[in-house]
């Protein structure tokens, strides 16, 4: 056995005998710990004793010990006391708890050392992040909630770093948002002048407003509700049985309007449809609308024999049909209103009343459309699309995120208010507003959730109201009652059996049942400036 296998068990050896005498040795060490302490006591207590009462005290003292010695077995229990005495009073007191770090000095390093990759200079011997550099002198300034999270956050970033380059301001936005938590949303200010990045958590929108009438004037639809640095408005809403003041997202259109046409692109099951619906209800009180069901769902299926609707088709050679008409009725509108422009008359009601068009993944009708070599209904949306603000018309185009390389590139050209609903990444967001999003989005977003731009403006976050399908017997009754509401007139298959309608000679039953003045109203309005069109 050689010398280093000798000395290494003879370490082991002796650290284990070091580790057995000191669980034999412990008891005696915890007694003679408590003697000691006992010891140190009655020194502290007789040298605090003034010296004409020290020979009393003795006297007291001698007295208590015969009387225990006389006692029987009174010397053993003194010694077991003492024993059990000294044995509790030499406990180690157990060390206190060390302080929990506050958040910044645990999240703030490692947000550091994850930017440093991205904005180090190795070559810059000065420079603001390297490996052994300190996060203070990066961060000017943060603040957490009460949860631990980072709320704010201002970070320095060098000059040399390309912040001008979307991709390069997406991997910082990308790395932030993953050091500060996925699960909430982050406003990112890109302060180019004095090189500072200013990092902002935004609080959740409310989910829980359903469809009701708005407080709006003709021709401004609210496309949802955001917070109140993306609008400078508020109005009252009904929301959880009480009315609040929320910032709506208003989408203004008609002759006047510089976005005319809104292009909606979302993730399945995000809301789309319920954004058409949401359009819907605030349109048909002052406009007529043609509703083309792409994907033949039956979403607006609550929408067929309203007044003012014109028709809703979910077939190609419907929409076909359908689209044909809108086309030669914006050219017939385009002719009556300049013929009135030009005689210096009143435009007539039939052509001042607004239409809308509006469009649920028509892209698929144009894939069938090109299979059976027939005419892409997206084509018949041109003179709609380009003249339609002048002839009161306007387009409503929702179809599915990844089918943004199926629309058209006049729809895409004419449609400049644009939405997107559902998750989104740092191409596909700006690719479908149409701009660059300042907003890193959140990793899960309920239904309805997205963002808003119109025009040029910066883009908005985005709360679709809760407008469900009267028809889905799944969806709570308390929303389905929300939007039956808002329908211009009673329908049999959502709710009980409307009033009826006696004919000229005909024989009133023996209890007669009296019409609602309000949708008999609605229905010989829309009869008068909306004749049905025959396809």
């Amino acid at each position: 056995m050689s010398l280093t296998r000798h000395l290494t068990r003879g370490r082991d050896l002796a650290r284990s005998a070091g580790d057995h005498a000191a669980d034999v040795f412990a008891p005696l060490a915890l007694i003679g710990r408590g003697l000691r302490r006992h010891a140190d006591w009655a020194k502290a207590r007789w040298a605090a004793t003034p010296k004409e009462r020290r020979g009393p005290t003795l006297l007291v003292g001698a007295a208590v010990a015969l009387g225990v010695f006389l006692l029987p077995h009174g010397p053993l229990l003194a010694i077991v006391a003492l024993v059990a005495s000294a044995a509790w009073v030499g406990r180690s007191p157990k060390a206190p708890a060390e302080p929990e770090p506050a958040p910044a000095e645990v999240k703030l390093p490692a947000l550091y050392a994850a930017l440093t990759p991205y904005f180090g200079g190795y070559d810059d011997p000065g420079a603001l992040y390297r490996v052994d550099g300190e996060w203070q002198s990066a961060f000017g300034g943060w603040e957490f909630d009460p949860d631990g999270r980072l709320a704010a956050l201002e970070i320095a970033y060098p000059a040399y770093f390309t912040d001008t380059e979307p991709a390069a301001r997406a991997r910082i936005e990308q790395v932030v948002q993953g050091k500060a938590g996925r699960s909430r949303e982050y406003r990112f200010d890109w302060d180019e002048e004095s090189n500072r990045l200013r990092v902002a958590a935004l609080s959740p929108l409310p989910a829980d407003i359903a469809a009701q009438r708005f407080v709006t004037a003709p021709g401004e639809i609210v496309l949802g509700f955001t917070d109140d640095a993306g609008s400078h408005r508020t109005m009252p809403v009904e929301q959880g049985g009480v009315t609040e003041q929320q910032p709506p997202v208003i989408w203004r259109v008609g002759p006047r309007s510089a976005e005319p046409h809104l292009l909606a692109l979302g993730a399945p099951g995000h809301g789309t449809s319920t954004l058409l619906r949401s359009i819907a209800l605030q349109a048909l009180p002052y406009g007529d609308l043609v509703v083309v069901d792409g994907a033949s769902t039956g979403e607006h299926a609550c929408l067929v024999n309203r007044p003012g609707v014109h028709t809703v088709e979910t077939s190609l050679h419907g929409a076909l049909a359908a689209l044909e008409w809108c086309a030669r009725e914006t050219e017939r509108r385009l002719v009556a209103l300049n013929a009135a422009r030009h005689h210096g008359l009143a435009a007539p009601a039939d052509v001042s009343r607004p239409l809308w068009i509006l469009l649920d993944h028509l892209t698929e009708l144009s894939e069938l459309a090109h299979a059976e070599g027939r005419t892409d209904p997206q084509e018949l949306l041109e003179v709609p699309l380009r003249h339609g603000r002048a002839a009161r018309v306007t387009v409503v185009f929702v179809d599915a995120l990844d089918a943004r390389d199926r629309i058209s590139a006049t729809v895409r050209t004419c449609t400049r208010a644009r939405v997107v609903l559902g998750p989104v990444n740092a191409e596909s967001g700006p690719a479908a507003l149409g701009g660059p999003l300042d907003i890193a989005p959140a990793a899960h977003t309920p239904p309805g959730r997205g963002y808003a731009r119109i025009g040029t403006a910066a883009p908005v976050r985005l709360q679709v109201p809760v407008t469900v399908d009267p028809l889905d017997e799944d969806a709570p009754a308390a929303l389905r009652d929300a939007v039956v509401a808002l329908l211009p007139h009673r329908d049999t298959r959502t709710e009980a059996a409307a009033p009826v309608q006696l004919r000229a000679g005909a024989v009133a039953p023996a209890e007669p049942v009296a019409a609602e003045p309000v949708a008999a109203d609605l229905t010989k309005d829309a009869a008068q400036v909306s004749p049905r069109p025959v396809w």
